[in-house]
């Protein structure tokens, strides 16, 4: 059995951090759904579980190179591997999709949600489509879809991290990167449903006024429910065998 020992406790919350940053990171990519596939909304025209786990997944992969090709890699360095392989991911999906708006469907990009934009100081309400809620993907979107990645990215390299230093020791390094990128993946997939209820379809990002709305609701149900994914994948280890 593992012990409920302090470092156990803080193993605990640092996997519920995890998942938190992995929900908080819903909030700040633009998810559009099938409006934004119209090109009636801003942001990507998919939904928060398919962006969350696409991005965090990419980063997992990259956090797990980290981890085992990189004798000193750090908690913070697995972390930051995490985050730069969402963010790229993410940057990559929005770049095109803003291709595809701009030169396939012929749409200035424009949010509805603020009149300049944040980043830029653009107008934007004047740039909107009648009958639309904005489009494509503005400056403000993009970078706070970055930033969102990120966010999801390191949370996912954390739980990485801790759950590698649980099951290295007493199983097989491979079945151990197994066993922590299944549990990894299930903590992307739960903090990805938790704000798909808050958002309730779309969202811009940063700016929009749902993101403050809805942010402290779902973070903390995120904090609970990944401490106990947290819990249940740490206990796993007491019916391992060294």
């Amino acid at each position: 059995m593992v012990a409920l020992d302090p470092t156990t406790l803080i193993d605990i919350l640092l996997i519920g951090l995890s998942g938190t940053l992995i929900c908080l990171a819903v909030h700040f990519i633009p998810v559009g759904g099938a409006p934004a596939a119209m090109a009636q909304a801003t942001g990507i025209g998919t939904g928060t579980v398919e962006l969350a786990a696409g991005s965090g997944l990419v980063g997992l992969i990259t956090s797990s190179y980290m981890y085992a090709y990189e004798p000193s890699a750090s908690m913070a360095l697995v972390m930051a591997a995490g985050a730069m392989g969402s963010a790229i991911m993410l940057a990559s999906t929005m770049f095109s999709g803003g291709l595809i708006y701009a030169y396939g469907v012929a749409v200035p990009f424009a949010s509805a949600q603020v009149k300049k934009d944040p980043i830029t100081g653009q107008r934007q309400d004047t740039y909107i489509s009648k009958g639309t809620q904005g489009q494509g993907i503005p400056t403000i979107c993009f970078v706070s879809g970055v930033v969102g990645a990120a966010l999801g990215g390191a949370g996912g390299g954390l739980i990485y991290f801790v759950l590698m230093g649980y099951y290295t020791p007493l199983i097989a390094a491979t079945s151990a990167a197994a066993v922590a990128g299944v549990f990894t993946m299930g903590v992307f997939y739960v903090n990805a449903v938790i704000p798909s209820y808050g958002v309730g379809g779309t969202i811009e990002g940063v700016h929009d006024p749902k993101f403050r709305r809805v942010v402290p609701k779902d973070v903390f149900t995120s904090i609970v429910v990944s401490m106990l994914t947290g819990v249940v994948a740490i206990f796993i280890a007491g019916g391992m065998t060294p």
